[in-house]
């Protein structure tokens, strides 16, 4: 049987509003009262039900959490800082993994919602109509982690991933004139974004046609490993790849290592979000850092400004980004 909250008033022979109290940190309790109520609540095992508390405050001190993957560094970095923050201010976190599926985000969406969260961040890749309908008709808070709402209507945290590209592409250009990009999925405006910036990188450097060197991935290590295979049939090799995520630049290199081509003095291998895979792989990769772990725990911040009606200065928030240099590509 469960213990209740009559069990611990009677074992401390006290009444249940005084219990109510203790329990909710109510400091208008005795400390000889409040010690009773502890110890009798430590005897019988008492754990308070967070539901009934929910109920009776109209607050659950709970966020969902909506992620493409957790198996992913990327997002598992940013999940982290996302828990931090929310301990920090002693909220709870309900995670779940939407496989990037948009029937599946949406109906997780509505399960969160079910489950009374007080807040929810989300994380995805095309933010659609169907998303922007169920974030306006949300009963709380919604803000969006490294995704980005074309509306502007919906909280977020970002970095400037035009400008991004932009810069990476430039420093490339220092050394070579061919230069290929492997971009994401299509049809996210996080990918369009890195495009964007690639072109107008190759379009100041005198090319007027970038896109006959981009080959499209999807963020994974064997998508790398397919853009390597594409790339070097190209009429022209490029002497240098800008790959869109830092995983699918090991597959680049790896690939580029099974033909014999050598990294950076064959072809040099920039990647996109400076994830711990960055440093593990031989040569080490340069990369954008987009600091993950900070996106995730300015989201959760930003959300409890929400949550509690606190001030928000600026709701869609862009940190900064900046390159890091080495052993993957030609030291300047």
């Amino acid at each position: 049987m469960n213990v209740t909250i009559y069990d611990v008033a009677r074992e401390a022979n006290v009444s249940m509003a005084t219990v109510s109290r203790v329990v909710n940190g109510n400091p208008n309790v005795k400390p000889a009262t409040r010690k009773k109520v502890h110890d009798a609540i430590e005897r019988l095992g008492y754990r308070p039900n967070a539901v009934a508390r929910g109920l009776a405050s109209k607050k659950t001190t709970t966020v969902g959490v909506i992620i493409p993957d957790i198996s992913s560094i990327f997002f598992a970095e940013l999940a982290r800082g996302i828990e931090d923050i929310a301990t920090m201010y002693n909220y709870n976190i309900i995670l779940s993994n939407s496989d990037q599926n948009k029937d599946k985000e949406l109906h997780l969406i509505n399960a969160m919602l079910g489950k009374q969260v007080d807040g929810l961040i989300f994380m995805g890749g095309d933010i659609t109509e169907d998303h922007i309908r169920e974030f306006k008709t949300s009963s709380v808070p919604i803000a969006l982690a490294a995704t980005v709402d074309e509306t502007k209507e919906t909280p977020s945290v970002n970095i400037n991933y035009e400008e991004a590209a932009y810069d990476a592409t430039k420093l490339l250009l220092e050394n070579n004139k061919q230069i290929a990009f492997v971009s994401g999925p299509e049809n996210t405006v996080i990918n369009t974004e890195k495009v964007e910036g690639f072109k107008r990188a190759m379009k100041e450097s005198g090319e007027d046609q970038p896109e006959k060197w981009m080959v499209t991935g999807d963020y994974s290590y064997d998508s790398g490993l397919e853009a390597l295979e594409q790339i070097v049939e190209m009429d022209n090799q490029p002497t240098a790849i800008f790959v869109s995520s830092d995983e699918m630049a090991l597959g680049v290199i790896h690939g580029a290592q099974d033909r014999g081509i050598r990294v950076p003095e064959d072809m040099e291998v920039f990647g996109f979000d400076n994830t711990r895979l960055a440093t593990m792989v031989r040569p080490t990769l340069s990369t954008v850092v987009q600091p993950m772990y900070d996106i995730g725990a300015v989201a959760m911040r930003l959300l409890t400004k929400f949550m509690n009606k606190e001030e928000v200065e600026e709701q869609n928030v862009i940190l900064p980004h900046r390159i890091i240099e080495r052993n993957s590509t030609q030291q300047k």
